[in-house]
């Protein structure tokens, strides 16, 4: 690995993660850690995830070669902000935002042209919130979204790729507009729907939900802060995929009659199959233990 000095802004799951990841895959490197609040990051340093702490963003920053925003998407453009005025000469800055676009447009706005800045996404977490949450294995054989624009150097995109190889992802490279319009489908609207099953149960109705129902709406305890950034910064996609959504639904609702049996029979056995095969591939591509 190329980097000897990383900064991970915002110790939470994602960024504990990464740090108990990069340990655990044998990184070398000094990790150093930001965040607000000093409690998290005393945490961060007693279960391994830093080297050393900092509640300076441009302390943290100052001699690292590579930094890691895993804050929320909201908070992006401020730290990019405070950090400016300490970023070194040939810094790769990346994040682990679940949004695109504005992030890879705040970065070009912000960051003088001695910097580089290459999108990431690793579709991985927990509805968990916390450090003390993280997990070295949090990333093992799930998908990172590399978001390179036209700007950003070959040797900076890999480099960036090769940190969560390192951490045993598997790497797909897609436009800021394409994963925001692809992950608004398969990660978005999924919180919606969860959010939305949870929110519209009767208080004498929840007293009888299974572990089907508890599995399904996982995700609805996710970070509230977190969460609302992603929606009101990906709206567009978001309104787009519930509009796709109903018209799933109002087939559905059409099938729900004697006389379509074998047609609701059919549309429900689509469905199992493609989670069947997602199942599957999901399976092959994690890694050996």
């Amino acid at each position: 690995m190329r980097f000897s000095h990383i900064a991970i802004i915002g110790v939470g799951l994602l960024g504990g993660s990464i740090g108990l990841a990069l340990r655990a895959a044998g990184s070398t490197a000094s990790i150093v850690g930001y965040s607000r609040r000093r409690e998290t990051l005393e945490k961060a340093v007693q279960y391994g995830v830093v080297d050393r702490w900092t509640l300076d963003i441009q302390e943290a920053v100052t001699q690292a070669d590579l930094v890691i925003l895993c804050t929320p998407v909201g908070l992006f453009a401020d730290l990019l902000t405070q950090m400016c005025p300490a970023l070194a000469k040939g810094v790769i800055i990346t994040d682990v935002g679940s949004t695109k676009r504005t992030v890879v447009a705040a970065a070009t706005r912000i960051l003088p042209d001695t910097c580089a800045f290459v999108g990431s996404h690793p579709m991985a977490g927990s509805e968990k919130r916390g450090v003390e949450y993280a997990r070295a294995d949090l990333f093992h054989g799930a998908t990172c979204i590399v978001t390179p624009t036209a700007a950003c150097r070959s040797a900076d995109v890999r480099a960036v790729e090769e940190i969560w190889e390192m951490l045993q992802m598997r790497v797909v490279r897609l436009s800021p507009e394409e994963h925001d319009a692809a992950v608004s489908d398969i990660s978005h609207l999924p919180h919606v729907l969860a959010a939305a099953l949870v929110s519209m149960q009767s208080y004498s109705a929840m007293p009888l939900a299974g572990k089907g129902f508890l599995d399904t709406t996982r995700v609805a305890s996710g970070d509230i802060a977190m969460w609302r950034d992603i929606l009101l910064d990906n709206r567009d996609n978001v309104k787009a995929s519930l509009d796709r959504l109903q018209r799933e639904i109002a087939t559905l609702r059409r099938l729900l009659a004697p006389s379509k049996s074998e047609a609701l029979s059919q549309w429900l056995a689509l469905a199992a199959s493609r989670r069947d095969e997602l199942v599957l591939a999901k399976m092959r591509d994690m890694p050996g233990e």
